[in-house]
C-alpha cells in the first residue's frame, strides 16, 4: 500500500465557534491540509498546541481569558515548534505589533479570500513571514527611524547573506548548511546582525531586508 501523504496539520484557535465551523469546512476541502483540533480561547489552545503538536495554529488574537497574545508568548516559552498565523478582525497597530513581537509569524484579517488563507498557510509552514501590506506598514512604521537605511552598511557580506536567508524564512540550520557554516556560527551572526540594525527578531529584520532592497 503506498505512504499517504502527510498533509499540514492546522489547530484552530478562535472563541466564535461558527469561526472555527467556517475554517474548518474550507479548509477540509484542502488536499494538502488538516485540521487536527480547535480551541476556545489561548489556554485550550496551548494546552492542544502542545498535545497535538500541529505544524499551523490559526489563533485569534482577541479571546475571553487568555488571548492570544499571552497564548504565543506562551507557545514560545515551551519553544512549541508550531508556526502560528493570527487570523483576526482586528487592524490597529497596538495589536499588530504585540503579535509580531510575541512570536506570530503571519498575521491576516478575518476577510482574506479562502484561497488566500490556504496560501498563507503553506506559506507560514514553508517558513516565511506572510503579512498582509497594511500589517507590515504598521510594524515598519514603528521601527522607522531617521538614517534607518544607512544602518545596513554596517553589516559584514557574511552578515548580509545571511540576512537574505532569513529573509527568505530560512531555520538556523537551514542557513548553516547553505553557506557551510555551523549554527553556532549562523547564531552569532543573526545576533550581530538585530544588534547593529537595531531590531528585535527575526521577523522585524526580514521586513527591514525587504524594505531595504537586500532581497525581493
Amino acid at each position: 500500500m503506498a505512504e499517504q501523504r502527510r498533509g499540514i496539520r492546522v489547530l484552530l484557535v478562535d472563541d466564535h465557534q461558527v469561526v472555527r465551523r467556517g475554517l474548518r469546512t474550507f479548509l477540509e476541502v484542502q488536499d494538502d491540509i488538516e485540521v487536527v483540533g480547535e480551541a476556545a480561547d489561548g489556554d485550550e489552545g496551548v494546552a492542544r498546541a502542545e498535545e497535538l503538536r500541529p505544524d499551523v495554529v490559526l489563533l485569534d488574537v482577541k479571546m475571553p481569558g487568555t488571548d492570544g497574545i499571552e497564548a504565543l508568548r506562551r507557545l514560545r516559552a515551551l519553544d512549541n515548534p508550531a508556526k502560528v498565523l493570527v487570523v483576526t478582525s482586528f487592524t490597529e497597530q497596538r495589536t499588530v505589533v504585540p503579535a509580531l513581537r510575541a512570536g506570530a509569524a503571519g498575521y491576516v484579517y478575518k476577510d482574506i479570500d479562502p484561497d488566500a488563507l490556504a496560501g498563507a498557510i503553506r506559506s507560514v509552514h514553508a517558513g516565511h513571514v506572510l503579512l498582509q501590506p497594511e500589517v507590515a506598514g504598521a510594524l515598519l512604521a514603528e521601527e522607522e527611524t531617521p538614517g534607518g537605511q544607512g544602518r545596513g552598511g554596517t553589516l559584514t557580506e557574511r552578515e548580509r547573506e545571511v540576512l537574505v536567508l532569513i529573509a527568505d524564512g530560512r531555520s538556523n540550520r537551514e542557513i548553516a548548511r547553505a553557506l557551510v557554516l555551523s549554527e553556532k556560527t549562523v547564531k552569532t551572526h543573526v545576533s550581530n546582525i538585530l544588534m547593529k540594525l537595531d531590531l528585535a527578531d527575526r521577523t522585524q529584520a526580514a521586513l527591514w531586508a525587504v524594505r531595504h532592497g537586500v532581497t525581493d
